[in-house]
């Protein structure tokens, strides 16, 4: 992209651009929005750079965060669209670069953080990327991280119960273990993390599913339902709805009330 436009850019918008573009699992957009925010940051950073030297004053360019945030999120997004797309080693590599962002000339104090917090995810999401390329030999050291983190119990559900769907894995003890630890630490279904709640309960459902525990099934698909909406997420809320009339015939009557309740709610 020519400098001049990238120039013109704000990062702050590009950043919603790549939420959004997220929020639709549409991976292709948000390595092309990943890409576009990389190179804005490092136009920024160069100019800046280019005055330094020259011993001119800085450009003032505003921005709601350190400028080596952006840096970091353009290559946490990168990774998470290699990751969706399973390709799995440029996945690793994105990884391994926002781990080590401390590179950047004149960080401050709010930089500093910004570079621990970034070094902070890409541990986490290297286990869950090894977890998602079916290691299970790594899944008791990733619950013991869990453990450790509890702010991370919540998207590390996520991360196990999807790979436990997809590789057949019996996780129930795993399940027991890192669910408690969430409810003990007041992280429930009206959670800021509804995204990952989210797919957490629709795959805990197809789960249960495939463990023959169909009633069960269809208590967190009626809470992916609920979450979907408020997430007002169309894909999400059919993908659920979908699912739960496969498993009608094996619901209580009062599961189906809830769900028609529901419904009315909405409608």
């Amino acid at each position: 992209m020519r400098k001049s436009i990238l120039k013109s850019l704000k990062p702050d918008i590009i950043v919603e651009m790549l939420d959004m573009a997220v929020a639709f699992e549409n991976w292709n957009k948000v390595m092309e929005r990943a890409d576009m925010l990389y190179q804005c940051v490092q136009c920024i950073h160069e100019e800046r750079q280019e005055h330094r030297t020259k011993g001119l004053p800085l450009p003032y360019i505003h921005t709601d965060r350190p400028l080596v945030y952006y840096y970091g999120f353009s290559l946490q997004m990168r990774g998470m669209a290699h990751q969706k797309m399973g390709q799995v080693d440029q996945a690793r590599a994105c990884i391994d670069q926002y781990a080590e962002l401390a590179w950047m000339e004149e960080l401050d104090e709010a930089g500093m953080q910004v570079v621990q917090e970034f070094r902070h995810r890409a541990q986490v999401n290297r286990c869950a990327l090894e977890i998602e390329a079916g290691h299970t030999e790594l899944l008791e050291e990733y619950v013991n991280f869990l453990l450790e983190h509890p702010e991370e119990c919540i998207a590390g559900l996520r991360t196990i119960v999807e790979a436990a769907v997809q590789y057949r894995w019996q996780i129930d003890r795993v399940l027991h273990m890192i669910a408690r630890q969430v409810q003990s630490t007041g992280r429930g279904i009206d959670s800021s993390n509804n995204d990952n709640l989210y797919h957490y309960c629709y795959h805990r459902a197809l789960y249960e599913q495939y463990m023959g525990r169909h009633k069960k099934a269809v208590e967190f698909i009626l809470q992916a339902l609920r979450l979907a909406d408020e997430l007002e997420m169309n894909q999400y809320f059919k993908k659920c709805a979908a699912l739960l009339e496969s498993l009608r015939e094996d619901a209580t009557g009062e599961q189906i009330g809830r769900y028609r309740a529901f419904l009315e709610e909405i409608g």
